[in-house]
């Protein structure tokens, strides 16, 4: 396993798991030029854990439950990688969010304030 570069690690990245192509639009146009948004449906699909690591936060859509079931990704986060990165829920219904708490997401908003607060969580994780 290759360990990851200093260089690597103050790269500011975050990851967005939805498909929905507007919403992906809403969330890229408030990113800084230094940072980098990597859309996907597969947390697998990044890499190992020790990949994953390298993301500074990770925004998960609730609605996107035909794609991937979000329990799983916080799960594999969780449990399986043994990583506490942030995990910023949006949309999903009362159900799907108690769910995830049990889980330990850390927070959850509704679509429209998910774009809103973006700003700020660039704003507490643009260290380096």
């Amino acid at each position: 396993m290759a360990e990851p570069t200093i260089q690597r690690r103050l790269e500011k990245r975050m990851i967005l798991m939805s498909r929905d192509g507007e919403m992906t639009e809403r969330l890229r146009a408030p990113l800084p030029d230094d940072w980098h948004m990597e859309a996907t449906t597969d947390l697998e699909g990044l890499g190992d854990w020790n990949e994953v690591l390298l993301y500074r936060f990770l925004l998960l859509d609730l609605d996107e439950i035909e794609v991937f079931d979000p329990l799983d990704v916080i799960r594999t986060l969780r449990m399986e990688y043994q990583i506490n990165l942030p995990v910023f829920c949006f949309g999903g219904d009362a159900d799907i969010r108690d769910e995830m708490r049990l889980a330990r997401a850390d927070r959850f908003f509704d679509r429209d304030e998910m774009v809103e607060k973006l700003p700020e969580f660039i704003r507490m994780y643009d260290w380096g």
